[in-house]
């Protein structure tokens, strides 16, 4: 089992900036990958971006630009530095781990973010 959790949510005005950061515990492994979903009312989840144990990032169109993904393998982390943000960005943000090669994946039980003036 790996266990996540998330912190950095809450209320930001348009235009705001916050920083979400996941704490990965447990059955870590060396090659991995660790993203971000978000998910808004009534709307499906919807990946984010994500980060590999190589340092390989990628994002969702609608966050390029405004959001940056990093890590630190020595502390187990990711974190999510969000930019520019809008009413659209408003959901609960979902940290996910990827066991490379294991067939095994992991959820944070979320981290409320609401842009709103």
């Amino acid at each position: 089992q790996v266990q996540l959790v998330e912190s950095g949510g809450g209320l930001v005005q348009p235009g705001g900036s916050l920083r979400l950061s996941c704490a990965a515990s447990g059955r870590i492994v060396s090659i991995y990958s660790m993203g971000w979903f978000r998910q808004a009312p009534g709307k499906q989840r919807e990946w984010v971006a994500v980060i590999t144990s190589t340092g390989s990032t990628r994002y969702a169109d609608s966050v390029k630009g405004r959001f940056t993904i990093s890590r630190d393998n020595a502390k187990n982390m990711v974190y999510l530095q969000m930019n520019s943000l809008t009413p659209g960005d408003t959901a609960v943000y979902y940290c996910h781990y990827d066991r490379v090669g294991w067939g095994d994946d992991y959820w944070g039980q979320g981290t409320q973010v609401t842009v709103s003036s």
